[in-house]
Parts: structure tokens; sequence; C-alpha cells
């Protein structure tokens, strides 16, 4: 969701707990460079909890702040400041927003903190007040936002919440379908969106177009992944056979693969092994009530392969080519190595699903049961990394993103532990970790102490990292 997905974002939400639009421009913006190294996010949120008073660095600059409870959280309450407290006029109010702008001149600071100082000498502001000033003006060079900015991406996150919430299916067809972007691979989008109810259909030759579309399901919107998720194929031929469908069904594999001369050979085979040419079934089983029986995906290979190759004397001498194959069905890691491989996602169960009784003989908590440990007790969490984090205002700390089948918890590394397991932490793909459970009102992490990778017949699954 645009702007308040990362994980320092969704660790704060349940702390701020928005409740109005500016709730949601101050959320944008406390989560910045500026604010958090100026100190100004954690007293913004226990003033927000009320378990500290609202207070004022000098009582003159009330009317700037008291919108964002004594914290300076926007460019123009700095600018303000200055005028306020330093007596800047409009021009060297202007110099300091310059400053604060594109290039960030340290020199440039360094010659306004003289000014804002003087300013402030001769105003009667005390020493304390006067640093606390010129902390939050100077960590605002780092980063720190216009009101106005925050305003419209607030509006933006906002829009994307509400279609979340209530077009869900529109909504996640329109992420898979603008890819790359944000935090999260359409592999995790795709199990978002499970969770919380919305059906996604595999691809499918007699129903899939270029893109992922909406299918109508009894009285509820499902989500059918386009062709634009097999790997290796190209738009160009998933239009020609999309228009060629529309001219009429295909009723077999060969149909296919004579009808639509644009797919090569790779392309039809990826099809299959992907299970998108299942339903197409078995052409020759006429005994059966339909005509004919669905494929399993090594079954439909083997068609696939005998179709998209020219035929030899033999088989022109048939009048029928031999149909049934002598290859056993994909188990179901199989399938779901095949369909990371081919697709980058599975719509079928989470790779964490089949090892869930594994996990449970090492005592491991799913992402969802997190929340009714206690604060403080010993744990372990394990899933495919989905996130790895090491932002510079951390020093040095790498936050992790664990994702299983019930959804995401986030581990937290120190920088001893970081070097120690550097190779596992960044090249394994799935993780377990042990350490104490962290609950800050709602804010669940867990600060690791150990890691260990999970081995086993798992696929790469993609993740986002260090970005």
């Amino acid at each position: 969701m645009f702007q308040i997905e990362s994980r320092a974002q969704m660790s704060c939400l349940p702390r701020l707990k928005p409740k109005r639009f500016y709730d949601l421009v101050v959320q944008v913006a406390i989560i910045r460079p500026g604010p958090i190294v100026g100190n100004v996010m954690h007293p913004y949120l226990r003033r927000r909890q009320k378990r500290e008073p609202v207070t004022y660095p000098h009582p003159a600059l009330k009317p700037a702040l008291e919108r964002t409870l004594g914290v300076p959280l926007f460019q123009e309450q700095l600018l303000r400041i200055a005028m306020i407290a330093a007596g800047f006029s409009g021009g060297e109010a202007e110099e300091l927003r310059r400053a604060m702008g594109y290039k960030r001149s340290e020199k440039r600071m360094k010659e306004i903190e003289k000014k804002l100082r003087r300013g402030m000498e001769q105003r009667g502001i005390p020493g304390k007040a006067q640093e606390e000033i010129v902390s939050s003006i100077t960590s605002f060079a780092l980063y720190g936002f216009p009101e106005s900015h925050a305003a419209s991406f607030a509006l933006l996150a906002y829009a994307s919440a509400y279609l979340k919430c209530h077009y869900l299916a529109a909504y996640t067809a329109a992420m898979l379908n603008n890819q790359p972007m944000g935090f999260y691979s359409p592999a995790t989008l795709v199990k978002d969106a499970q969770r919380h109810g919305l059906k996604v259909r595999s691809t499918d030759v007699t129903r899939s177009d270029w893109p992922c579309t909406l299918e109508k399901e009894d009285d509820a919107w499902a989500v059918r992944l386009g062709m634009c998720y097999v790997k290796g194929m190209r738009e160009a031929s998933a239009q020609a056979l999309v228009a060629e469908r529309t001219r009429r069904p295909f009723h077999s594999i060969d149909d296919l693969v004579q009808r639509v001369p644009a797919l090569t050979q790779a392309e039809v085979l990826k099809l299959a092994e992907l299970g998108a040419l299942n339903s197409l079934g078995n052409p020759l089983a006429a005994h059966s009530a339909s005509g004919k029986t669905a494929f399993h995906r090594r079954a439909a290979l083997w068609q696939a392969q005998r179709a998209a190759r020219p035929a030899g004397p033999l088989l022109e001498s048939l009048d029928e080519p031999p149909s049934n194959s002598p290859l056993a069905p994909m188990t179901p890691e199989e399938r779901l190595v095949a369909d990371f491989s081919n697709a980058g996602l599975t719509v079928g169960r989470h790779p964490m699903a089949w090892h869930r009784a594994e996990m449970q003989a090492l005592r491991v908590w799913t992402a969802a049961d997190l929340s009714q440990a206690p604060h403080g007790a010993r744990v372990r969490i394990a899933g495919c990394v989905i996130c790895r984090q090491r932002p510079g205002t951390a020093k040095g700390f790498v936050f992790l993103s664990l994702e299983d089948e019930t959804g995401i918890a986030n581990a937290i590394v120190t920088p001893d532990l970081f070097e120690r397991e550097r190779v596992t932490l960044i090249q394994e793909p799935f993780l377990l970790v042990e350490g104490k459970l962290q609950n800050q009102d709602h804010a669940i992490s867990v600060k690791a102490e150990r890691i260990f990778p999970l081995t086993g017949t798992r696929p790469e699954i993609p993740s986002h990292d260090f970005h």
C-alpha cells in the first residue's frame, strides 16, 4: 500500500492509530530520516498516546507546533519557528528552505545556524530551548517533508487503503499488472490478498489474457493470472493466442499449437509446466462424458513436446497419435517449484504450509499467533525472507520480514549477529530465527539471538533487499 507498507511504517501504525485524514499526513511524514535523527518520532507517539504532556521549546512557538503536539514535523513549521524564535525575515526563511532543499548544503546550514542562535539570543530564548530548536532544524537538512507534500502522499495512501478494503480484486489485479513497484513481490501480494479472502486463479490458456483480469464467481470477483506472469512468454504470442481463442475455443493442445504458430516450442512447454494447458484435457479420451479429461502437468508436457515437433513418417501413418503419458504426476512440492520457476509465484498453498508439521515439532510460532505470546518470551519464527533492510539511520541494525502461510513476522538483527551470520542472512531464502519477542503497543517483532537456514526442497522466493 502506497507509503505505509514499509516495516517502519507498519511498526508505527499500531502506535499512532490514525483516526482522521490529518493523522495519515503525520504518519507519512514521521517515518523519515529527518524526524528520526531529530528524535521527534518517539516524543510525538508518546504524546499521541497521552503518555507524556504536550510541551513546546518556547511558549511563543505554540501556534506553529500545536497541530503536531509540540513536535516539529514539517518544513513549513521549521520556517515559522525560525521567523518566530530568531526573527528571520521572509528572505532569510526562504534561504533556510533552500538550504534544507534538494542539495542540502552543510556549509549553508552552518551559516544559518549561527544566524538562528544570534536571533534567539536577542529574543532571550535560553540555551536548552536553543539546542532543541537548532537540532530540529538541522535534522531536517537530512530529509524533511513539506506539509503539502505529506498531504498529497497521505491522500494516495488513503485511496490505496480504501480500494484495497472495498475493491480487493480490482486493486490486486492492478497491482499485479503494474510490477515492479513497492516493497513486495507479486508472490507476497497474492498471498496477502488470499489471506484477505480473495480467490486467485492460475494462468489458463482457455481463460487468461496477457494482463491479469477479473472473473465473476458466484457473487464475488476473483483474479485470473495473466500470461504476463509466464516467464519467457512474449506479449505478441499471448495476444495471438487470445485472438485465435476469440474466434473459436481450443479443443486440444495440438489444436492450440497448429492454430497459433506465433507460439514457440519453449513458450508451449512453459505453459504446460505451469499447468496452463491442463484444462485442454485429452482429446483422445472419447469414452468420457465430455470427450476429454483434464491433464496433469506432466501429461500436458508430454503432449506439448509431441505437438510442438514436426510429425515423422511413423506418426503420419497413424490415424491418431499416441496420447498416454508414461510420466508420473508432479508431487505438490514439484508443482510449487515449477510455479516459482516459471511464474515467480503460486496461487496454491504457501511454501511454509507444506512444512507446518515440521515447524510445530520445532516449536515455531506462526506469524498470526505471535500476538498471543507475552512480551519478552523466547520464541522461534520461520519463513521465506521477503525483505531485508538496513536503513542508514538504524546504526547497523538489520530488519528481516519472514513470510509464512499466516502472514509476515519481523525480526531485528543486531550488527554483531549480522556480521557473524552474514552469509546465511543474505543468501538463504528460508530462515528460522530464535530470539525474544518485543510487543510494543501491538507492534510485534523478534530480537534475533540465533539464526538457522531451513534446508530441503524449497523454491527461490523473490525478496526486496537493502533498497
